[in-house]
């Protein structure tokens, strides 16, 4: 499984999440992540259809890239550990 996280530095929500990521992908050094930002990375942001009003997100892919969940705003870090430990084998 992979996280791709969309942010910005001009979303309140986003500065919140930083921390609270930082802490998870310490906790689980196997979780691959990628960080995104909303107005540099313009070719992923269109490719997963991440809309300004959405930030942050967080879209889980399989092992083949695709889709499987999409979280947006503020989720606590255990709802993100629950998520996570639900998907971590597809």
């Amino acid at each position: 499984m992979k996280v791709l996280k969309f942010g910005a530095v001009w979303c309140p929500s986003c500065l919140v999440m930083r921390p609270r990521w930082q802490k998870i992908e310490k906790e689980l050094p196997w979780l691959e992540t990628e960080y995104y930002d909303y107005d540099k990375d313009k070719e992923m942001v269109k490719k997963y259809k991440v809309d300004k009003g959405t930030l942050p997100a967080f879209i889980f892919l399989d092992k083949n890239g695709n889709e499987i969940l999409r979280l947006n705003g503020e989720p606590s870090k255990e709802e993100l550990l629950k998520v996570i430990e639900e998907n971590k084998d597809k």
